[in-house]
């Protein structure tokens, strides 16, 4: 007696389209520790600094981009976990 026949497995998906580095793009935009502002789009909410694989950003601007958080952390322009948790 024979196994059962398998079912065929579904395909992933691809990812689509690759996010393109803002920093790349529009070279006018500057990395800055002083500018919280900015800086806030890269953190979550729970203050985690968002992996580049999300954020889109090429391998040399997330570096900068992880070192001004860390700056405006320790200078107290960004909070380092979340506030009421």
């Amino acid at each position: 007696m024979s196994p059962p026949p398998r079912k065929p497995r579904p395909r992933r998906r691809g990812f689509g389209r690759r996010k393109v580095c803002r920093f790349c793009a529009d070279s006018t935009i500057k990395i800055d520790y002083k500018d919280p502002g900015s800086l806030r789009m890269f953190v979550t909410e729970r203050g985690k600094i968002i992996p580049r694989r999300i954020s889109g950003n090429c391998a040399k601007h997330q570096r900068s981009v992880a070192l001004a958080v860390k700056r405006a952390r320790n200078i107290a322009l960004l909070p380092f976990t979340a506030t009421g948790v």
